[in-house]
């Protein structure tokens, strides 16, 4: 067995990321799983490791089906005499598919083994069938954003005693099969793996962004591109479409149909021969079998064109003419003769300080996360204009060309989440897509931009096409200057979560373009016609009557009382028991447990003025608002808040339709109120921009979401809807210390 030691790039990666999390998949269900932990109860119990999130049964590897015949989970040990993770290193013919459609994930295996850096980032060199054994492996993926570490034991399916699904050509070698099984976990099932794009498993073993350039119509700067990427470590191929008829058919040229060739070298070199002097664009290609099946055709090996070229550059070149699988091409010819050119460009974090030291170069990049919202931020496509600006918008600043342009390299690339995972529960890709805005003036400009904007500024980059794949990226060449990048779904209302990272070669400033947390002004046409209310004396004297001698109501009373006030727009049942227990909670400034007259006069005077701006925009009279007319209203109402807070307010109060009853919507905005006047209360300053914008007033407003003091908010619901921001917690003086402590154990694991 070959030992190789961890290179220094997984060293440094595993040093400044600790590699994610230390669970498995993307959302723990039950206790962290710590593979170092696991692995050594294992040994002091003299057991083998049965992991209990992804057990050895039937639906493991099937979901939509039973299985049609009988299968067996082994480990290796019942499977092959002397297992072992490697057997003489490793290499593309470890990597042999099964009966499983998953030829995508074969595919970006096999490239995985060209380059050991990045394979022992995704297979851990800490683990084998000897030293410390206990039946419990683990690998590293990336998953939007950040490296997962998933957990698995070593049963694997089998039938009629032969492995069902990925293996290697060596039988007693486990190293493919068991990484298959892991990625597996991640996304539920084998059956989940069944169809997609290598490019898709590629960024799950780089953290990089994928582009494809059909031959048929290539940029102008191709070359210019690969030289770039070539400078950046980014993982390149190029493929020829098989021939329906051949399996692995030969061109006469030498290359093989089907194949994906490895790019290893970019480089002009100098021509010179007696008709010309000049430079060529070349390609080193390398055959994944390694043998003399090599192309015969110019810059071959031993082919005249080598003769015009000086020594010194031959050298440098490290020429040499073997039956490897290794061999030059001009760019013309690869244009010529292959279909596609692939290129994944590495996430910043790749880069070793060996490689900046060598000369190498790295991306430069910006990456956010976000949520499309039913009625609220799932605005669609452009054709959708008046929807399309309530989608979530990115402004991104381009301080810096090229060094050999005067513009800017920008790779946009919107991914969507989890989709594969929800595979099971009919979940299918969305369709989606971006915009780019040219932004001339930005700080004249509204936050969001509105409609009026979309209606009279074309973009000035899009995506390709809108499709309905896991990922859509495009590069651009782009001024300096700013820009607004809108990712949408094709039609509005459609749901989901998205990653979106942008690349460029120099820096880019990225940030949300959205409004901060605060107050605003209330809306001309409630503030300067306050609405009249006939009962007023009526409700007065209500209150009087159930509160009694201490002139206080509870929560019950409470509810009598509005529903009397409110009777017209509440038709059925009125204010729920919730909401009034909202109300005298948040308001009750002597924590007595009761309104006094001024508390219940103060909420009064602005469910009135609430019910105005209500009557504003139920255009209709459905006594419902829209989740899209939701924000409009609470902004008439003098509040300003960012997407975040909106989809958490639609999430806990909106229908399945994402519509806002009348009074749900009046507890959005007591919550509102009570998060921006707690927050006046605790920040002492007359400037609230920087504390309402603050970590600390979101976290406030999520205590008051769930009507709870700090010291009772669910810990692991606290984080998480933390994490939905994504922001780090802050938390106040008076913050319960234990709330504190096991935040930030929650925030370490």
């Amino acid at each position: 067995m070959e030992v190789v030691s961890e290179p220094e790039f997984v060293r440094q990666v595993a040093k400044k990321v600790d590699l994610g999390e230390r669970g498995s998949g993307t959302r723990a269900r039950g206790t962290v799983q710590d593979f170092n932990k696991l692995r050594q109860e294992c040994l002091s119990n003299g057991k083998l490791f049965e992991d209990p999130e992804f057990p050895a049964q039937d639906d493991s590897i099937y979901f939509s089906k039973k299985p049609d015949r009988h299968i067996e989970w082994k480990r290796p040990k019942k499977i092959a005499d002397d297992p072992q993770l490697f057997v003489e290193g490793f290499s593309r013919f470890d990597v042999q598919q099964g009966e499983l459609g998953d030829c995508w994930l074969i595919a970006a295996v096999a490239n995985l083994t060209l380059h050991p850096n990045l394979f022992f980032q995704i297979v851990p060199k800490d683990q084998s069938f000897e030293d410390n054994y206990a039946g419990i492996f683990h690998f590293r993926f990336w998953q939007y954003g950040r490296w997962v570490d998933v957990v698995i034991d070593d049963r694997l399916p089998t039938s009629q005693g032969k492995l069902m699904f990925l293996h290697s050509a060596e039988n007693n070698e486990f190293w493919s099969a068991l990484l298959e099984k892991a990625y597996a976990k991640l996304h539920g099932s084998y059956e989940a793996l069944s169809g997609g794009l290598t490019s898709e498993a590629m960024e799950d073993f780089t953290g990089g962004v994928t582009e494809q350039f059909g031959m048929n119509e290539t940029p102008p700067n191709l070359f210019n591109i690969l030289l770039k990427a070539y400078e950046r470590n980014s993982l390149m191929g190029c493929s020829l479409e098989p021939d329906p008829n051949v399996s692995e058919a030969k061109t006469p040229e030498g290359l093989i149909r089907g194949h994906v060739y490895s790019i290893t070298r970019v480089k002009y070199v100098d021509n010179m021969t007696p008709n010309q002097v000049g430079k060529t664009p070349l390609l080193r290609l390398r055959n994944p079998w390694g043998n003399e099946v090599e192309w015969k055709g110019p810059w071959s090996d031993q082919s005249p064109e080598w003769r015009s070229i000086p020594d010194h550059e031959k050298e440098e070149l490290g020429l040499r003419f073997d039956a490897d699988g290794e061999f030059w091409m001009s760019l013309q010819d690869v244009k010529h003769h292959f279909t596609q050119i692939e290129i994944c460009n590495l996430n910043p974090d790749s880069s070793t300080d060996s490689d900046l030291s060598a000369g190498k170069k790295k991306w430069e990049m910006s990456i956010f996360e976000g949520e499309w919202v039913r009625g609220v931020t799932a605005g669609g496509c452009p054709n959708f204009l008046e929807t399309f600006w309530h989608n979530p918008q990115y402004r991104i600043t381009l301080e810096y060309p090229d060094e050999d342009d005067d513009k800017c390299t920008v790779i946009v690339a919107l991914m969507q989440k989890n989709r594969r995972a929800q595979k099971q529960m009919g979940a299918e890709h969305l369709t989606i897509g971006f915009a780019v805005y040219r932004l001339e003036d930005p700080d004249r400009l509204p936050k969001p931009l509105d409609v009026n904007f979309f209606k009279y500024n074309a973009s000035v980059a899009r995506s390709p096409s809108f499709i309905n794949l896991r990922e859509v990226s495009c590069r651009f060449k782009l001024p300096p200057g700013v820009y607004c990048i809108v990712p949408s779904t094709f039609f509005p209302h459609e749901e989901g979560e998205f990653l979106l990272r942008v690349f460029s070669e120099n820096q880019n400033n990225m940030e949300e373009n959205d409004e901060q947390i605060g107050i605003g002004e209330v809306d001309y046409r409630v503030r300067d016609q306050p609405e009249p209310d006939r009962n007023e004396e009526k409700v007065r004297e209500f209150f009087r009557k159930l509160a009694g001698d201490d002139m206080e109501v509870d929560w019950m009373e409470l509810k009598e009382i509005l529903d009397f006030a409110m009777r017209k727009e509440l038709k059925n049942e009125g204010f729920s028991k919730d909401i009034c227990r909202s109300m005298v909670a948040m308001l009750d400034t002597d924590r007595s447990g009761k309104l006094g007259f001024e508390e219940f006069e103060s909420l009064l005077n602005d469910i009135r003025n609430w019910r105005a701006v209500f009557r504003l925009y139920d255009r209709d009279g459905s006594e419902y608002l829209s989740a899209f007319e939701l924000r409009q209203a609470l902004n008439s109402a003098g509040y300003r808040m960012n997407n975040h807070i909106l989809n958490v307010l639609v999430h806990r109060y909106g229908t399945k339709d994402g519509m806002i009853a009348f009074d749900d919507y009046i507890m959005c905005a007591v919550r509102l109120k009570t998060m921006i006047d707690g927050a006046k209360c605790e920040k002492n300053t007359n400037s609230l921009d920087d504390y309402l914008y603050s970590d600390h007033l979101t976290c406030t407003f999520f205590r008051i979401l769930h009507d709870q003091p700090a010291q009772l908010v669910d810990l692991q619901m606290l984080w998480i809807l933390v994490l939905q921001l994504g922001c780090q917690c802050v938390f106040p003086p008076q913050t319960n210390g234990f709330l504190q402590t096991r935040c930030q154990l929650l925030e370490a694991e």
